[in-house]
């Protein structure tokens, strides 16, 4: 049953939840308000339009992987379902990717109190520029979160250090998949030696 309370004809209700009778609304606001309920409108149901088209690409790529699962007894696509599905002329493409969230455990402290030992132990020519690599890793971006992009390349450094190798596993060992999302992407090129060129369509977001 709907709680929503009905407005009365010729009345405005303003973000308090107040009835104004529309002659004593501006005018401004009256054309702002028509502005925005028909911009919605279209917005709404465009936004549908995008979930029906998500759901039935979906559903399409489904049944394409399981024909060939099928046919051929396996799985098309590499790992974690990563697959990309290309035209016979080569000019048109989908992308199904499959990204992962990470978020990263208690193991994570442990890592960085061996690495400032480290650091500590070693010699000060150095130091220094370990050090704004390694405060780059472990600051926070700007969603509240590890730097993920500095903290990786920190363990792609190669030093041969007993305590450093420990810091690099407690990174790995911290490291928590929380949760994953599939994308669909697409892609056109005009011809088959040129780049592909994305087309923007934002599914992650319906």
């Amino acid at each position: 049953m709907s709680t929503e309370t009905q407005i009365p004809e010729g009345y405005m209700k303003d973000a308090k939840g107040r009835l104004w009778p529309q002659d004593t609304v501006k005018e401004t606001d009256k054309l702002e308000d028509q502005l925005v309920a028909k911009i919605m409108e279209y917005a709404d149901d465009l936004s549908a339009q995008i979930a029906r088209f998500k759901a039935h690409t979906f559903d399409d790529v489904s049944t394409f992987m399981d024909l060939l699962a099928e046919k051929y007894d396996t799985k098309k696509g590499g790992a974690k379902g990563n697959v990309s599905f290309t035209s016979f002329d080569g000019l048109t493409q989908v992308r199904v990717q499959v990204q992962d969230y990470i978020t990263f455990g208690p193991e994570l402290q442990v890592a960085k109190d061996l690495i400032d030992e480290c650091i500590n132990e070693w010699s000060v020519g150095s130091r220094d520029e370990l050090r704004a690599l390694v405060n780059n890793a472990f600051n926070v971006d700007k969603q509240g979160q590890v730097n993920r992009e500095a903290l990786f390349r920190l363990r792609r450094l190669s030093i041969e250090h007993d305590k450093w190798k420990k810091a690099m596993d407690a990174i790995n060992d911290s490291i928590r998949v929380a949760g994953s999302k599939t994308y669909v992407r697409f892609y056109r090129r005009k011809t088959a030696e040129d780049r592909w060129a994305a087309i923007p369509i934002d599914l992650a977001a319906v």
